[in-house]
């Protein structure tokens, strides 16, 4: 019985360092995000004129110069990022197809 009480401790023992670990990325609290948006504001982006069409690329772009601002790009991890999208476009039409298209 005493050899079953020392693992067990033993075992708490050595999990109580990875228990520690196991919660350390909090959620944003409500002031770090507010803390964000007056850095993008003040980085050029403004959500009263963004619309669809232009949103990706306003909220990248103002991305990019607070990260610029703050060294974020020197300490990023991966290559800079490039690509598009088609927010705001029409969708194209598909034409008429059978009603067992696709099956």
């Amino acid at each position: 019985m005493k050899s079953l009480i020392k693992a067990v401790a033993l075992a708490a023992i050595l999990a109580a360092p990875v228990v520690s670990f196991a919660q350390s990325n909090q959620p944003l609290t409500r002031a770090q995000v507010r803390a964000e948006l007056v850095q993008l504001e003040k980085a050029g982006y403004n959500p009263a004129t963004a619309n669809d069409y232009d949103y990706p690329a306003n909220i990248q772009a103002a991305e990019a110069k607070v990260a610029a601002e703050n060294g974020a790009a020197q300490t990023a991890y991966g290559p800079s990022m490039s690509g598009s999208s088609d927010a705001g476009r029409p969708a194209t039409a598909a034409g008429a197809k059978s009603i067992y298209f696709g099956q």
